[in-house]
């Protein structure tokens, strides 16, 4: 079972991320204040749940959190900057949006800028180890796959609903065929790609 939190004695909010590594899309992440009593069996990382899984717990803790915000950072952001940097932004918006105010922040990972002046740690693989980073795993999930569920919609060639932006083998095939999109994040251009149009060079 997971810990509920790591601080017992104030607000605290659980962040975490959806999409670091992936080809295309926003980097979303989210922060949760969750009540001191909340409990439910299936809550654990978002990785470790199927998708009907993350949509029930995502209605369970929208429904019931003190408070919680899911924020995203677009493509041209990540290439001016870098995806931790995106990631951390994102993470500092989610926070921002809180209300109230969260006393303490527990973020999954080991690394963090610090937001303003409020206190914070970072725990690697937090979202398998505390209660309010694995509901924030949960949201930016389920949050991010419905976002690029709607971009599957307008381009369909690159499979954004089953793959979500990751550099699936039929999303590598799809950049090879037509190219990337808008939403393609160019600093994210993947080796076998690069050996593609490197081919091509030499043979034009």
């Amino acid at each position: 079972m997971l810990k509920p939190c790591f601080k017992n004695n104030c607000l605290e909010a659980g962040l975490d991320e959806a999409g670091r590594g992936c080809l295309a899309g926003p980097v979303f992440a989210a922060a949760v204040i969750l009540p001191k009593d909340f409990s439910h069996p299936l809550l654990r990382d978002s990785k470790l749940l199927n998708a009907r899984q993350r949509d029930i717990l995502r209605a369970e803790i929208e429904n019931n959190a003190i408070s919680w915000a899911v924020k995203s950072v677009d493509e041209t952001t990540i290439d001016s900057t870098n995806i931790l940097k995106a990631a951390i932004k994102a993470m500092h918006l989610s926070v921002e949006a809180l209300n109230p105010n969260p006393e303490h922040l527990l973020i999954d990972g080991n690394y963090f800028i610090p937001y303003q002046n409020i206190a914070y740690k970072t725990i690697v693989k937090g979202d398998n180890t505390y209660q309010n980073i694995a509901a924030a795993s949960i949201l930016a999930k389920t949050h991010r796959d419905m976002y690029m569920q709607q971009l599957h919609e307008l381009f369909p060639e690159y499979h954004w609903d089953k793959n979500k932006g990751y550099g699936t083998a039929k999303h590598i095939e799809a950049l090879k065929k037509y190219g990337t999109t808008p939403h393609h994040r160019k600093s994210f251009q993947p080796k076998a790609l690069q050996i593609q149009l490197f081919e091509v060079e030499l043979n034009s």
